[in-house]
C-alpha cells in the first residue's frame, strides 16, 4: 500500500477584475434657451463660468413654426467634460443637490441625468442681474473598460451582455465614490 499525500489547496485572493469596474466616460452640461441672441450669449457665459471650459452652441434639428424654430438655428449651448474635470464638476454639482439623487435619475444602461435649477447654487457663483438665472441639465455617461470596441473604426463589435452596465452597478459606483444618497 502506498501512502497518499494529502495536498492542501491554497486559497487564492481573488482580486476584482479591473475590466468590470465602471467609470465615467463623459459629463455633458446643457443649457437650453430656445432662441438665438442675447439670452444664448448669457447662457454661454454662465456655462463658461461654471465649468471653466468654452461651450459650443446646440442647433435645432427640426422646424417648428409655433415655437419660431428653424432647422440649424442655435437654441442652446453645452460643454462636455472628461477625466478629472468631469469628476471635479460632479463633486460640485452633487453639493448643490445636497448629495441626494432620485432613483429615477438612472437609466437601464447605467447612465444618469439630473437637473440643477439655478446656477447660483454653486458655491463660486453669485447672482448677477445683468445675466439672470439659468438652470442646466447634467448627463453622466458611464462605461466599463473595453467599450472602445463599439466606437472604433475597424472591426466594430457589440458589447457583450455580460459586460454591459446596469442601473445597480452605477448606483453602487456613485454611492461608494461620491458618497451619494439615492432616494427612492
Amino acid at each position: 500500500m502506498s501512502a497518499k499525500k494529502t495536498t492542501r489547496k491554497k486559497k487564492k485572493t481573488v482580486k476584482e477584475n479591473p475590466m468590470t469596474k465602471p467609470r465615467i466616460e463623459k459629463v455633458t452640461i446643457n443649457i437650453g434657451v430656445g432662441e438665438a441672441g442675447e439670452r444664448l450669449e448669457k447662457s454661454q457665459t454662465v456655462l463658461q463660468q461654471v465649468t471653466n471650459h468654452s461651450p459650443i452652441q446646440t442647433l435645432s434639428k427640426t422646424t417648428n413654426k409655433d415655437l419660431g424654430l428653424r432647422t440649424r438655428m442655435p437654441i442652446g449651448c453645452k460643454v462636455t467634460l472628461r477625466g478629472k474635470d468631469a469628476h471635479d464638476f460632479l463633486v460640485r454639482a452633487f453639493e448643490t443637490r445636497e448629495n441626494r439623487i432620485a432613483d429615477y435619475a438612472f437609466d437601464d444602461q447605467g447612465n444618469m441625468s439630473f437637473g440643477i435649477p439655478d446656477h447660483t447654487l454653486f458655491k463660486d457663483q453669485k447672482y448677477n442681474p445683468d445675466i439672470g438665472i439659468f438652470g442646466m441639465d447634467v448627463c453622466v455617461t458611464m462605461e466599463k473598460p473595453g467599450y472602445r470596441i463599439k466606437r472604433r473604426r475597424i472591426q466594430k463589435r457589440k458589447i457583450h451582455t455580460n459586460h454591459k452596465l446596469d442601473k445597480n452597478e452605477t448606483i453602487t459606483y456613485f454611492t461608494e465614490t461620491f458618497k451619494l444618497e439615492v432616494v427612492k
